[in-house]
């Protein structure tokens, strides 16, 4: 594509802002820096003549790209999410080009000790020559998800300034929150007014994701019996005990996503706190098959059950919430989705890989609220740590991509 790509600028300028989101909080969005990126974008947009661009009280960007076809064309929307995740810091990222890789260990400079090797990052052998952004070892990069919005912003730019290019109407959609599984939480489905979607969140070149991970949250509740320690014999039942003994029976070699791979779901205790009254432990549960959370959820109740019965006087508390669903649940009944993106990719000269994720998007809940709405590739890799990188080649490529496919979708009309 003969085309001054603007991706990579864009990206290293959109990591350098905080959006780092807090689970812990109960505002939308959940931590207000996400508007700075935000504002930010909404600005570019209506630099690029997006006349409808704007931020609403949510942390949604909404904006529109109008058609330049007569046809009658579905809507597309592209989406992203601006928010970064609670794992690792997000702030003063220091974003560093390390040009035409050449196989050799990348140190990062402000921690020798994180070392991004082919070795532990087999992926990076596909991208010798290319030009690698990493942080600078004490933060994570933000690649996830800042690559799909950097990409989406140079799609934009590219549209608008290639009126001659047949498509119609495009939405674009960045939310807040995604990393804390409320990224669509406010969403306004009829005023984004798409008929199907394609989120910019996935990892390597070529890779198209159209199955994800079903999951549910868990929240068990200890109760246990207060008394004055002094006194406290034959009296006290300590709630953080029982809830160390329910821990400690769960599974060492199975069942936690430390232990499974493929297409294993797992059960996996992310928060706990408490005290000798009561203690709470918060899981996430997965699997790409949507009927053995259930199983997954009895076997954990078992546990807490045998807990229970070694305190006499303990009770608990057992409630479980759905989180998503697998969008191939949606999505096999809307294979042009993929036919087309496959067409697309082919165009770029890029290998199309159907993939199922390990974890899910904002499109496995977009899929489940009327819009159809598979992953695509932006080169983000070893996200949510302080090696995380992406190649500015694999963005640029996604781009592309992006412009050949909705020309396709324009083709088809």
């Amino acid at each position: 594509m003969n085309y001054q790509f603007t991706v990579a600028e864009r990206f290293l300028k959109y990591v350098t802002i905080d959006t780092q989101s807090n689970p812990h909080s109960e505002t939308q969005p959940s931590t207000e820096k996400q508007k700075n990126l935000s504002r930010l974008l909404v600005e570019e947009l209506l630099q690029s003549g997006i006349a409808d661009a704007h931020l609403d009280d949510h942390g949604y960007v909404y904006a529109t790209i109008p058609a330049t076809t007569e046809k009658q064309v579905p809507v597309i929307c592209f989406c992203s999410h601006v928010d970064t995740a609670p794992d690792c810091t997000g702030t003063d990222v220091k974003p560093i080009v390390h040009k035409a890789f050449n196989g050799k260990d990348i140190v990062l400079p402000d921690d020798p000790s994180q070392v991004i090797s082919i070795k532990n990052h087999p992926y990076l052998k596909k991208r010798m020559g290319d030009d690698i952004i990493t942080a600078s070892g004490t933060t994570l990069l933000g690649a996830d998800d800042k690559a799909g919005v950097a990409i989406i912003m140079d799609l934009a730019n590219y549209l608008s300034n290639h009126p001659e290019i047949k498509h119609g109407t495009i939405k674009i959609l960045f939310t807040p929150d995604e990393e804390i599984g409320r990224g669509v939480d406010k969403v306004d489905i009829q005023k984004l007014g798409a008929d199907y979607g394609y989120t910019l969140d996935g990892g390597k070149r070529g890779s198209f994701t159209d199955e994800t991970f079903s999951a549910n949250g868990v929240t068990v509740v200890f109760n246990g019996i207060a008394a004055h320690p002094g006194y406290a014999k034959g009296k006290l039942v300590n709630a953080i005990k029982v809830a160390g003994t329910f821990l400690e029976l769960l599974p060492k070699d199975t069942f936690s996503p430390e232990t499974t791979e493929g297409r294993e779901g797992f059960v996996h205790a992310v928060h706990f706190e408490g005290n000798a009254e009561k203690a709470t432990v918060q899981f996430i549960i997965r699997d790409f098959e949507t009927g053995r959370l259930k199983l997954h959820e009895t076997r954990l109740e078992q546990f807490a059950k045998q807990a229970l019965g070694r305190y006499e006087g303990a009770t608990y508390e057992f409630t479980s919430k759905e989180q998503y669903r697998n969008i191939k649940d949606v999505l096999i009944n809307h294979p042009k989705i993929g036919e087309y993106a496959e067409e697309a990719m082919k165009r770029s000269g890029v290998t199309f890989k159907r993939e199922s994720a390990r974890g899910g998007t904002d499109g496995s809940r977009l899929s489940f609220m009327g819009l159809p709405c598979p992953d695509i590739f932006t080169g983000e890799m070893a996200f949510h740590g302080k090696q995380e990188y992406v190649s500015i080649q694999d963005m640029q490529k996604s781009v592309e991509v992006l412009v050949n496919l909705v020309q396709v979708w324009e083709e088809n009309s």
